[in-house]
């Protein structure tokens, strides 16, 4: 069942960041563009790659207003722990928030039920709270955080240019299209 276009539901969780534990609710991603990466635990395989791939674009995301969020079925604690221990988790300047009761990622759609963890689960929110963009796909396969990176920026264009699409591979600052009837047969 798609989430899409959907608001998200109301949550409290407990996150690790910079040092700190910090509460991290709805109310917490509304008033900003929100991208939750859900990654089935910590202490794995791809789930470092894919942590050190967002830090190291981390700054991009902040100079478009957007906040990251990674989400994981372990608690605040082993969070902490695992970004003390792990060269490219100690780069993330970002909340890792820990869903040890699986509310997160039942919401989202990404819970395996049989073995507790998350599926490799991407979502863009809007400031409203409402989700613009999902993609959820297998463990075994990490995501390059550059194409969420665009997602993202035509999810902002798009809510800025009502009117305007985004065609394949667009990236910003190209062409977008105006929807009508004239296009219709001619792309």
């Amino acid at each position: 069942m798609s989430l899409i276009n959907t608001q998200i539901q109301p949550f409290e969780a407990n996150a690790y960041l910079n040092g700190e534990f910090i509460k991290v609710s709805d109310s917490t991603l509304k008033g900003q563009w929100s991208v939750l990466i859900f990654m089935p635990a910590a202490f794995t395989f791809n789930c470092p790659t894919e942590i050190e791939d967002a830090a190291d674009n981390y700054a991009e995301f902040k100079k478009v207003g957007a906040e990251v969020y990674i989400v994981t079925t372990d608690t605040q604690f082993s969070h902490k722990v695992w970004h003390e221990t792990s060269p490219a988790v100690g780069k993330a300047q970002f909340p890792l928030v820990g869903d040890p009761t699986h509310q997160l990622t039942r919401a989202f759609g990404v819970h395996i039920e049989e073995e507790g963890l998350a599926l490799r689960g991407t979502f863009i929110i809007n400031p409203e709270g409402v989700i613009k963009t999902q993609e959820i796909h297998s463990n075994e396969i990490a995501r390059d955080v550059s194409e969420t990176l665009r997602k993202l920026k035509a999810a902002q264009f798009t809510a800025a240019n009502p009117n305007q699409v985004c065609p394949a591979k667009w990236k910003e600052g190209e062409k977008t299209l105006t929807p009508s009837l004239d296009l219709v047969g001619k792309i």
